[in-house]
């Protein structure tokens, strides 16, 4: 793969940052290069509009939208794209995330956003989703995500067996 972004991350704050981290760090895992910027889609709309607009035209193939509160950050992007959008309602103290998850998921026929879990693994979930979009087209991808895949599973193996061991000596 080449250093030119495939895969554009806006926060709406850089407050956003320590669940956007396990973002990048899961698109950084396999390789795929990416550029991340802060935006507003209610204090710099323009420069939001502008972006997703241009986003395909600068070899985007994916745009990873994080907001928390009224997050209609994704929702605003996939208005002016035509690029896959994933959102990532970000937590707040409030409501929880609630708020985040509904504004993201809650979008009008015909402007698709595609929304991760509030906190847990939602952030990480985005760049895997974004690798599995680009891997449709990048037959290394595919393979690195099939590696991946197989990893994960004999992880809950090895767990499994440690548990049933220590279950063994508990109730033995």
């Amino acid at each position: 793969m080449s250093d030119q972004p495939l895969v554009g991350v806006l926060m709406g704050s850089d407050s956003d940052w320590p669940q956007v981290k396990k973002t990048v760090q899961a698109l950084a895992e396999f390789g795929v290069p990416y550029e991340v910027n802060v935006m507003s889609a209610h204090r710099t709309p323009e420069q939001v509009a502008r972006y997703a607009s241009e986003a395909r035209g600068r070899g985007l193939r994916v745009i990873i939208a994080a907001a928390g509160g009224a997050a209609h950050l994704a929702g605003v992007v996939a208005a002016h794209t035509t690029l896959p959008v994933i959102g990532i309602p970000v937590p707040t103290p409030d409501l929880g995330g609630l708020d985040s998850l509904l504004s993201t998921v809650q979008m009008p026929r015909d402007v698709p956003v595609v929304s991760v879990a509030v906190g847990m693994g939602g952030p990480r979930n985005a760049g895997l989703f974004a690798v599995q979009i680009l891997a449709l087209s990048d037959p290394e991808l595919a393979e690195k995500l099939a590696q991946f895949k197989k990893k994960i599973a004999q992880a809950v193996e090895q767990k499994n067996e440690a548990f049933q061991q220590r279950l063994q000596q508990e109730l033995g």
